[in-house]
């Protein structure tokens, strides 16, 4: 990995898809690209970033994405220190901003922070000299569950440009969505999002987007689809009438599968609502690519890791 003009990121940051250049992102699935293939040798751990000490600040819940970070600042062979909101001094009062800046005076070199409001890390990142990597910012994005779901289409598929792929689901809650739909648009691959129409956003035609409500004609449709959990924890009021008849009209299980016409690869964010999204016989066929996801994920946070790691001129080994 050379450290030249043609693998250098043009941002000192992740905070969002939305202003990532194509260039930027093409970079970083390149890089991942590498990762992957260091993943699949017995010796998994390279010294890319040792004596490079990461903060992973999660202020909400996560299991995957903090344990795909984690992981993959271990095989960098990063230093890490671990922050969990629960039992901290936020719960006392402490502001963001002081407690980021208490964990910097003991010489950290790069924060991955997962927080429950949006712009916490754009925030963040117009005072805090580290480099700043969004885990997931409220209802907002989630940058690096994007990538690693565009490597996976591009993995399977080949290409992007010109993919049909369908989102299907919990739109209006979903930052998985809105990184979604700014990264596969931005590489040509043309969008539908299909759900119940209270769960679809005003306005989202804008984003260059197609809306159904219909599942099967969505499905029909799409060369992929990636379902998306209903995120019941985010909604003060009932959106669907009862999660029988969301999963009756948004699930996929094997009967409605066999009714199309076509195969489709099948993707979520996980964790998986098993006979909600989708059954357990679709999640573990054949046509999932569930943890392909979850093992590009940590090929993902690799690369960002490391690029950005070199962009700041952190020592960075090749």
């Amino acid at each position: 990995m050379n450290n030249n003009q043609e693998t250098t990121l043009s941002t000192n940051h992740l905070l969002d898809i939305r202003t990532l250049p194509v260039n930027d992102i093409t970079i970083l699935l390149d890089t991942a690209k590498s990762f992957k293939e260091i993943l699949q040798r017995p010796n998994k751990k390279v010294p890319a970033l040792r004596d490079i000490t990461i903060a992973n600040l999660f202020f909400e819940n996560s299991t995957r994405t903090r344990i795909s970070f984690e992981l993959a600042e271990k095989r960098l062979s990063a230093d890490t220190i671990h922050f969990s909101a629960t039992g901290s001094s936020v719960k006392k009062g402490e502001s963001l901003l002081d407690t980021v800046n208490n964990i910097l005076a003991m010489k950290v070199d790069m924060i991955v922070i997962r927080h429950e409001q949006n712009g916490a890390p754009h925030f963040l990142s117009q005072y805090i000299p580290v480099p700043i990597i969004n885990a997931g910012d409220g209802t907002h994005e989630h940058p690096t569950q994007a990538l690693l779901d565009a490597f996976s289409l591009l993995e399977k598929f080949g290409y992007l440009k010109g993919l049909k792929i369908a989102i299907i689901g919990d739109i209006l809650h979903s930052r998985v969505a809105r990184s979604n739909i700014h990264l596969l648009k931005k590489m040509g691959a043309e969008i539908t999002v299909c759900g119940p129409p209270t769960l679809i956003p005003n306005h989202i035609q804008e984003l260059g987007v197609q809306v159904h409500y219909n599942l099967i004609e969505t499905l029909q449709w799409c060369d992929a689809a990636n379902f998306l959990r209903i995120q019941l924890e985010r909604q003060n009021i009932k959106y669907v009438p009862t999660l029988r008849e969301y999963a009756y009209l948004y699930g996929l299980d094997t009967t409605k599968f066999k009714s199309l016409n076509k195969k489709i690869v099948i993707l979520h964010p996980g964790p998986i609502n098993r006979g909600i999204e989708l059954s357990s016989d679709i999640a573990d066929s054949e046509h999932a690519i569930i943890l392909d996801q979850v093992e590009n994920g940590v090929a993902i946070r690799m690369a960002v890791l490391y690029l950005l790691g070199q962009k700041n001129k952190i020592p960075v080994r090749a």
